[in-house]
């Protein structure tokens, strides 16, 4: 955004003429892939806040939000510019705007370098406007722009007035169920000039405060201001220190309140606040769930860097799926400015001597190692200067590797010089703090005993796992039966119609859409085309086109193989291990890949040297970093908890997702978090419920992309699985009252849009942590309200580990046939803020729900029973892993179970449309009653011996329990609870090691 300043300070003649020509509008090409380019006329809208275009098919969609515009540049800069012949257009009249999370492209060309230089203008002046804006001016300025938009969206013959019929309608889209006299009544009270029967916009604001009146909040007032209709001074700071539990509360900080959010300028003068001016404070940022201090950097940054979770994203470069998408630079820029630390660079040997970057063996465009060098170069600290780690995948030749390490040393300069970083204690990683500016390179480094004075050497390549197995590998070799063109135009629209169709599940179904299914589904369609060609022998081979998608659906069997040279350890045929799980060919030594590494790049590798699971060895050496896939990780987590706790104490482990994710969803974080992993990779393009765990976590402690471990992982150990954990330590109670919801929507989904019922909507809490403190509550369903639904429900969660829990809110609407998703929010535990706060759902303009928060301290020892009656279940199934330590050599190289991860926990069995249904109906709440508590299991999968009937739609099982507004506030759980708890006598369930476990009656 540094460009962007330029732009704040232009004069307001030269701002005007830009905007005025932007709303007018410009006839300009939009270029698009596989087209000759479209005239559409754009044009800015008259709230200044989106650019739109017409004619066109989208209708309402043919918008971008100016918010959402990351960048404009200037010229023929984009792939799409690219791909036109040289001459074809001039390249003044060309820019492009870059928007989305996915970095969508719009190239447009104008018909002289005149209109081309005022829309550049225009555009980043109102992106430097916003960028400047602080968090309060932004809601303000979101919400008047929400308010005209929709009375412009009401006012359907465009004449500026609203009638009674537009209204009704109005309210009927903004979710409100009001008896018509009632509408009629306040239609009437705001209609005041002459022209009557209709309203203006003004009036309309007047109408929409009137309809907005907060019960909840004048309530909260009354019994502050001793039933009078504004609050004092004196008042104001009561109500701060009792309610909010705010210290240091002094008559110029709430006179300041007053002055900023207080409308009636009568009020202001008397110094007191009102209803309307109440209203606002309630919903500012002030008294926003979110700990308004942990948006700067609060936390200890001295410590060693493995003391920290690292913010760290996998494939960073695709803007989407593993198979098809586009490699953009750009996706380097946005994932750093998001507060990514660790960015992961895929280097390949390129035409002309230049390292290209993108996913091997498929069909993802190349970008140059050099173009993504000089972007992180740009953009690393932009927003923190926190060490960014360079997580380098080389499958490059000596002779490029040379010029990787050029390029790296050329560009960053003495952002890789580590000299001078000072340490600390011997054998201890540096901490953020002393590498601030700094660029780590995270790779290989060759071994001590090869002197250094060797040019080149080999090295283990055994942990750069995270390619497609050869078998699954795209060779685009095709003979006569089909082309190139015709078998990657299949396969681009085939997975292109599976990933629409995996989009119909729940929007918070933890499982992604399975990708084994996907890979299969391709595999079936595709052989299906071919045998309408037949196969054509060349030199006794069969044609590659069939060959390769015979095997691309098949299961992981083989060690990874590359095109580059390896040498082995034992020449034995590797066939015969074919049926053997992945991962334990590496312990067995069947076969020991290696690669050439050149000194150049080695030399750059400080204190993130990347080292295979085998190559362990506990002599002391600082600077490894463990990398795992998701897979292999599981195991480690589920049989080796502590020890892999003990490790993470000392040097880094990263976790990346499975080869076979070809759609980039992602795992679930949450389990090697727990076990301490630091640089857990997420894809970031892949927007979902993994992704907003993983933003909530960072969102803390300034968005800078390190958050520091308890210190209970740190130091000593404990069994993540245990029911009580840490017995020692005080739990935290969370006394969360869910009072009311504003303004929530239809859900994005919904088959009749607008014109749909009005939503009957509810609210889900979930509690993500270690496995004692995962679980979920929820209100009761309030019919036909979606604009102001009043809950006023009490739920109680006790948490062993605050530190690293996470608060999910969820929005539901309940219908005949299940659940559909309308927001969610998700806040770090430790960012929670007492009082009376909004909970605003992630990407809603105005939806919000109210809550009352209380955290209390509990001291002794209580039965895991009592906290979270859901651990009891998770317990006698087996969840708890009480093992001893067996060395660091033991953690890593234990030969896997048959029936591993692989098998289990990341397989997502298929279910049919008509089963979906009947699982999420059985799993939504009665009208006018709550949901039961349940346990939610993010770390084991319950085994299928338990009975299907007795989970939730998240695989959860579920009890019977009464209402928890019965309990009384002294006490997690009503005694009447454990009468409801029992077990059925002897039911049989796997443990997660495969020994059969009976289930006792208590």
């Amino acid at each position: 955004m540094a460009d962007l300043e330029v732009y704040k300070n232009l004069s307001p003649e030269k701002v005007e003429r830009c905007m005025s020509v932007m709303q007018s509008g410009t006839q300009m090409i939009k270029l698009k892939r596989g087209t000759k380019g479209l005239v559409r006329l754009f044009y800015l809208d008259e709230h200044r806040t989106r650019l739109r275009w017409r004619p066109s098919r989208k209708s309402e969609k043919a918008k971008i939000l100016i918010d959402s515009i990351y960048k404009v540049t200037e010229g023929r800069q984009s792939e799409i510019f690219h791909r036109q012949a040289e001459g074809h257009f001039d390249p003044s009249c060309c820019f492009t705007i870059y928007h989305g999370n996915h970095m969508e492209s719009l190239d447009l060309i104008t018909s002289n370098p005149e209109e081309a230089r005022t829309w550049i203008t225009g555009l980043k002046y109102l992106m430097a406007g916003i960028s400047d804006e602080d968090s309060l001016a932004k809601r303000q300025r979101t919400h008047d722009q929400w308010v005209k938009q929709t009375f412009e969206e009401a006012d359907k013959n465009g004449d500026g007035l609203l009638n009674i019929e537009e209204i009704h309608q109005l309210m009927h889209k903004l979710n409100v169920n009001l008896p018509r006299r009632k509408v009629r009544q306040m239609f009437q009270e705001a209609d005041t000039d002459e022209n009557q029967g209709t309203l203006t916009f003004e009036e309309f604001c007047v109408f929409y405060k009137m309809m907005s009146l907060r019960r909840d909040l004048y309530l909260l007032l009354l019994s502050y201001s001793d039933k009078k209709d504004h609050l004092t001074v004196e008042e104001l700071a009561q109500f701060l220190k009792v309610e909010q539990k705010m210290n240091n509360v002094t008559t110029d900080y709430c006179l300041d309140i007053i002055r900023k959010f207080e409308v009636s300028e009568e009020n202001k003068t008397k110094n007191v606040l009102g209803i309307e001016g109440f209203t606002n404070f309630m919903r500012s940022p002030a008294c926003d769930i979110f700990n308004p201090l942990h948006h700067e950097v609060y936390q200890d940054m001295d410590q060693p860097l493995c003391n920290y979770y690292i913010a760290s994203s996998h494939n960073t470069y695709l803007t989407g799926d593993q198979l098809l998408s586009q490699s953009k630079v750009d996706m380097y820029a946005r994932v750093l400015q998001e507060g990514c630390r660790c960015v992961e660079v895929d280097c390949w040997d390129g035409p002309d001597g230049e390292p290209v970057v993108h996913h091997g063996y498929t069909l993802t465009s190349k970008i140059l190692f050099r173009d993504v060098v000089e972007t992180i170069n740009r953009h690393a600290f932009v927003k923190n200067e926190f060490p960014v780690i360079l997580s380098i995948e080389n499958h490059c030749s000596v002779q490029q590797q040379r010029k990787i390490a050029q390029y790296l040393k050329g560009i960053f300069g003495d952002k890789l010089d580590l000299s001078s970083v000072d340490t600390g204690e011997t054998k201890q990683l540096p901490s953020p703090q002393s590498l601030k500016g700094k660029i780590l390179v995270k790779g290989k480094k060759l071994p001590y005993h090869l002197g250094d004075d060797a040019e080149e050497g080999e090295v283990s390549d055994e942990d750069s796992a995270d390619e497609i197995e050869d078998e699954c590998k795209f060779k685009l070799h095709y003979n006569n039966g089909t082309t190139e063109h015709q078998v990657e135009s299949f396969i681009r629209k085939k997975l292109e119609s599976l990933l629409k169709e995996s989009q119909i599940r729940d929007k918070e179904d933890p499982d992604s859409f399975t990708v084994r299914a996907l890979l299969k589904a391709t595999h079936e369609g595709l052989n299906a085309h071919l045998k309408q060609h037949p196969d054509v022998k060349e030199n006794g081979k069969k044609s590659h086109g069939r060959s390769l998608m015979t095997n691309f659906g098949k299961h992981k069997k083989t060690t990874k193989s590359r095109s580059k040279s390896y040498s082995t350890d034992d020449e034995e045929d590797t066939q015969q291990n074919s049926g053997k799980e992945t991962g334990q060919l590496y312990r067995l030594g069947r076969r020991r890949k290696t690669m050439k590494l050149c000194r150049e790049l080695s030399d750059l590798v400080v204190y993130t040297n990347s080292v295979a699971a085998q190559d362990i060895v506990d002599d002391g050496t600082t600077g490894n970093v463990l990398s795992f896939s998701e897979t292999r990780a599981h195991q480690v987590v589920q049989q080796k908890s502590e020890q892999f706790m003990i490790y993470n104490q000392k040097q880094l482990t990263r976790i990346y997702p499975s080869a076979y994710r070809i759609d980039s969803s992602n795992f679930n974080p949450l389990p090697y978090w727990n076990a301490g992993c630091q640089l857990v990779a997420l894809n970031y393009q892949s927007e979902g419920r993994m992704m907003q765990l993983n933003r909530a976590k960072f969102k803390t402690n300034g968005n800078c992309g390190y958050v520091l471990k308890p210190q209970q992982m740190c130091k000593g150990t404990f069994n993540p699985f245990s029911g009580d954990p840490l017995p020692a330590n005080p739990k935290k109670q969370l006394i969360l009252k869910v009072i009311s919801g504003q303004q929530l929507p239809k859900p994005p989904d919904s088959m009749f849009g607008d014109r749909g019922e009005i939503i009957d909507p509810f609210v889900e809490v979930e509690i993500i942590g270690l496995p004692v403190d995962c679980c979920k509550d929820q209100t009761r369903v309030v019919d036909d309200n979606g604009f102001n639904p009043v809950w006023e429900e009490t739920l109680t969660f006790t948490v062993h580990m605050p530190e690293i829990a996470l608060v999910r809110f969820l929005v539901w609407d309940h219908d005949p046939i299940g659940r559909d998703f309308v927001g969610q929010r998700t806040v770090t535990f430790s960012s929670l803020v007492p009082g009376y706060r909004h909970v605003y759902l992630e990407g809603l303009t105005e939806a919000s729900i109210f809550v009352h928060i209380t955290i209390n301290e509990i001291y002794g020892k209580w039965s895991p029973l009592i906290l979270n009656p859901s651990y009891t279940i998770l317990h006698f199934l087996g969840a708890t892993k009480n093992r001893q330590l067996q060395g660091l050599k033991g953690l890593f190289n234990k030969n896997p179970r048959h029936g591993s991860s692989e098998n289990n926990s990341h397989y997502v069995r298929k279910r049919s449309i008509g089963d979906r249904i009947l699982r999420r109906t059985a799993s939504a709440p009665a009208k006018g009653r709550k949901k039961s508590k349940m346990g939610f299991q993010e770390m084991v999968e319950i085994k299928d011996s338990v009975s299907e009937a007795a989970r939730d739609q998240d695989g959860v099982l579920r009890r019977t329990t009464r209402s928890l507004q019965e309990r009384p506030v002294s006490m997690p759980v009503d005694k009447s609870l454990l009468g409801a708890l029992s077990l059925p006598v002897s039911v049989t369930a796997k443990d997660t090691d495969g020994k059969e476990s009976s289930l006792v009656q208590i």
